[in-house]
């Protein structure tokens, strides 16, 4: 097992922590307008997606050239997005994007 995503996740969540303690570190926050509210919470999940994104869709030979990389799992990613914009729900979306993938693969298709 590699021990950089360890090192990964302990960054990101570095990263992100502020945005998420924000409400406990500073009193009056709901008082802010709702679109900073708003902006705010979505600050972490956006990090999370690009990671995931830069993850699926980027693929790095082994000389280092990157190139897009599109296969079953993009298709199941890029499910998940369109389910969740289209049904404002992500469980949904995660789990049809899923199911996608697993059908794929079962059949021998990924």
């Amino acid at each position: 097992m590699s021990t950089q995503l360890v090192l990964l996740a302990i960054l990101m969540g570095l990263a992100t922590y502020p945005s998420r303690a924000l409400p406990m570190l500073a009193p009056g926050i709901e008082k802010l307008p709702p679109r900073a509210l708003q902006y705010l919470r979505l600050v972490g999940p956006a990090v999370l997606a690009s990671l995931a994104a830069a993850n699926t869709f980027v693929v790095t030979s082994t000389d280092g050239v990157r190139a897009l990389h599109l296969d079953v799992t993009a298709a199941g990613v890029l499910l998940c997005v369109v389910l969740t914009a289209w049904r404002r729900n992500l469980l949904l979306g995660l789990i049809g994007g899923m199911a996608l993938v697993a059908v794929a693969r079962a059949l021998g298709a990924a």
